[in-house]
């Protein structure tokens, strides 16, 4: 038997169905990796004199008497045995059809093993349909603590598939497999690795996570499993970066005294040792003949378009272009005016008062005139333009460039992954890749979920960014606290300063969320899941009519037509409106210095992450943040948990880790992302870091040596059940 055998060469055709069609299980190795949830101990012997209250206990006793009473005016019919050990008496109880057969067993005279959780009925100690075993005459002491110690696998079920009836299957392959000795089953492990890390072999993994004698078997049996899971994804990874690697690419190395030289002797400001590092880290890359792949991740105002900026820069000393791919025209405009304004006439190069070392910025959307748009394409294709920032507009098949050296793609999760290809196929040869995100990962998601990207960290803020205050206003508990939320707005306003109040909906007739969405709200402890979420529209309404009455109120959404929202920005980031009601617009890229306070409305419908972010857009320039996070989820409720988790840290990689416990990882190449079945049923992507971090290590050295795994070819089996033809895609689309 292998671990791809079919399930019904085994088990029968209607049990394989049932597994297949509500566990998704097909083969032996399915079944195999379908893991208990959890073990259930029998407790302790204890004597009857003894029981503890609502503990498992395992008693051995003589059934004293067994009687059926029926109940409910006969309709129920339940079992009643008593038992003694001669310190003291017990009551089993039993219900349903089962009785008679419970009955035929527990007959007065015989002795037994009963295990069950304890309880009282009526001052009587009892246990509620336990599990027994009758022990025989010669049955001595060693039988009944080996029964009583037995750990029990208690597996994920069905209604239509019992945890039971899974053990049974279980038994069966188990026997199967033992009969042959686990012949043809293929280890992925190479023995060299399992030797030195001390794991055990396969088979002994597998049996002892199935039937453990001892909860070390448990812990060994789960370490092993766990190195299984990581070392076969980080060898898939490890074969993405080396064929990545493989690829050939133009060095780009920055002229010496060329237009990176002359940006940073303009620049008003020293940069930070963060941004000298991972600058120094891409340069590196840059100047290599294989495409750089990185990831540069770094907190909201850690100085990421400055790094960005001057890597395109040396590109384009190098003679080479630069694209930077934005998820929404506001950020694609936002990240073109502020490279614009950083370079000032360094980037009018070619025109009328710009400078000789300069180059041509364009920006390039959906939205722009016809005029304008084919004036960008021309800039692109004939190399005038050495920098273009954009939208998916990027990708068309229009767009031509001269001699594409270098893509940078903004807020990476927030594109389908075909765009960046897409993007990247515009290059002669294989362009460099920077990809940024302002959304903290953990070091085991970088490690998993971007595991073919090299990864750069900014964790300083530059100087000059302040402190922002978040609190919590209970709406529904305090609504005091909601009023002084206005007045502390009012308040920032008339020291000079703007604010954003953003929202979870725009209003006008969206649908509105209901069914399972409200319920699972009303149980996260949300407001009441009738009302739906607040609305951008609805409340700058009642704002400019209310409490602040007298200040200039614009609203900002993604269904605005790009003019007009435009205009609301550029009104805004001048000083002409004091209040911005905006949607998640405005969560990444929006760079206004002088708003000091933000007001999150429906704060507990955003995810940890998402207010971080959110918050990041306050306290951009010398005068401290407040970011308020207005909820009407219940005080006790997991919703105002996150919203007291976001209010105690500004550390946006400790929050992304709460993020993470709380939600847990579900799987780097499951449902969640792939849409196919969870690969990672043992690994814990936030509590395995030690383990995934040493499997990279390990990966990374046997791909070097063989990168077509020639010499382990149990390994590679095992790769290609891991990375069906879904998996591979989604992976290679990173």
């Amino acid at each position: 038997m292998q671990l791809s055998e079919p399930l019904d060469k085994t088990l029968g055709g209607n049990t394989a169905k049932v597994m297949a069609d509500h566990l998704d299980l097909h083969t032996v190795g399915d079944l195999l990796h379908h893991y208990p949830r959890r073990y259930a101990e029998r407790g302790e012997l204890t004597r009857l004199a003894d029981l503890p209250l609502d503990e498992h206990v395992t008693v051995v006793a003589q059934v004293a008497d067994a009687r059926v009473h029926k109940f409910n005016a006969g309709r129920g019919q339940r079992l009643e045995v008593t038992l003694t050990d001669g310190s003291g008496r017990l009551q089993l109880v039993f219900f349903g059809r089962s009785i008679y057969h419970h009955q035929k067993e527990l007959l007065p005279g015989r002795r037994g093993m009963f295990a069950g959780k304890v309880g009282t009925f009526r001052n009587i100690r009892q246990l509620s349909h336990p599990a027994y075993e009758m022990l025989g005459e010669d049955s001595g002491k060693d039988t009944v603590e080996a029964w009583a110690n037995q750990l029990i696998p208690l597996y994920p079920a069905c209604s239509q598939m019992e945890s039971w009836k899974i053990s049974n299957a279980v038994d069966v392959v188990l026997a199967s497999l033992e009969a042959t000795g686990w012949e043809g089953v293929a280890d992925p492990l190479p023995v060299s690795l399992r030797e030195g890390r001390g794991l055990l072999p396969l088979p002994d993994a597998l049996r002892r996570v199935h039937r453990p004698r001892t909860k070390a078997d448990i812990h060994d049996a789960r370490a092993r499993l766990k190195w299984d899971e990581a070392f076969v994804l980080q060898v898939a990874l490890a074969r993405r970066r080396h064929a990545d690697a493989q690829l050939p690419a133009v060095p780009r190395k920055p002229a010496a005294g060329g237009l990176l030289d002359a940006f940073d002797a303009r620049l008003p400001f020293t940069l930070t040792e963060g941004q000298r590092t991972v600058s120094a880290e891409i340069f590196d890359d840059l100047a290599t003949e294989h495409p750089m792949h990185r990831l540069l991740q770094g907190e909201v105002g850690s100085g990421k378009t400055m790094v960005a900026l001057r890597a395109m820069l040396g590109v384009v000393d190098a003679g080479g272009q630069a694209a930077m791919l934005a998820p929404t025209e506001v950020l694609a405009q936002q990240h073109h005016r502020s490279i614009t304004e950083m370079m000032g006439d360094l980037a009018e190069g070619g025109m009328l008062g710009g400078s000789d070392q300069g180059t041509k910025v364009v920006l390039l959307t959906g939205s722009m005139t016809t005029a304008a748009r084919r004036q960008a394409l021309l800039d692109l294709v004939t190399g005038e333009a050495g920098i273009v920032v954009g939208t998916h507009a990027l990708i068309e098949d229009k767009v031509r460039f001269h001699d594409l050296g270098l893509v940078v793609v903004d807020e990476q999760h927030r594109f389908g992954v075909e765009q960046r290809d897409a993007l990247r196929s515009k290059g002669k040869q294989p362009p460099h890749l920077l990809v940024m995100t302002a959304t903290p990962i953990p070091r085991t998601v970088a490690m998993t979920v971007f595991g073919d990207l090299e990864t750069s960290v900014l964790d300083q803020l530059p100087a000059g960014r302040s402190p922002i205050a978040t609190h919590v206003v209970p709406a529904k508990d305090k609504p005091h606290f909601l009023a002084r939320a206005w007045e502390r707005v009012r308040e920032e306003v008339e020291g000079g300063h703007q604010a954003y109040v953003v929202c979870p909906r725009i209003g006008d007739d969206e649908e509105e969320p209901a069914g399972k969405k409200a319920k699972a709200r009303a149980e996260d402890g949300a407001e009441d899941e009738r009302r739906p979420p607040l609305a951008v529209l609805e409340v700058a309404e009642q704002l400019e009519k209310g409490p602040l009455a007298g200040l200039r109120v614009a609203a900002l959404h993604g269904r605005m037509q790009p003019d007009a929202k435009d205009d609301v920005m550029r009104r805004f980031a001048a000083g002409e409106v004091d209040v911005l009601v905006a949607t998640t617009v405005i969560e990444v890229g929006v760079n206004v210095p002088n708003a000091t306070a933000m007001v999150i409305m429906d704060a507990d419908r955003f995810g940890v992450s998402q207010l971080h972010q959110l918050r990041g857009r306050v306290g951009r320039g010398s005068a401290p943040g407040l970011c308020l996070l207005v909820t009407e989820a219940f005080e006790a409720s997991p919703a105002r948990a996150r919203l007291s988790a976001v209010a105690a840290t500004l550390d946006g990689f400790e929050l992304s880790r709460i993020d993470l416990e709380q939600r847990r990882e579900g799987d780097v190449l499951g449902q969640a992302q792939s849409g196919v079945r969870s690969s990672l049923r043992m690994l814990a992507v936030i509590d395995d870091e030690e383990i995934i971090a040493a499997a990279r290590e390990e990966a990374t050295a046997v791909v070097a040596a063989d990168p077509e795994l020639a010499r382990l070819p149990e390994l590679r089996t095992a790769l290609d059940a891991l990375l069906d033809d879904e998996r591979e895609q989604f992976l290679e689309k990173g």
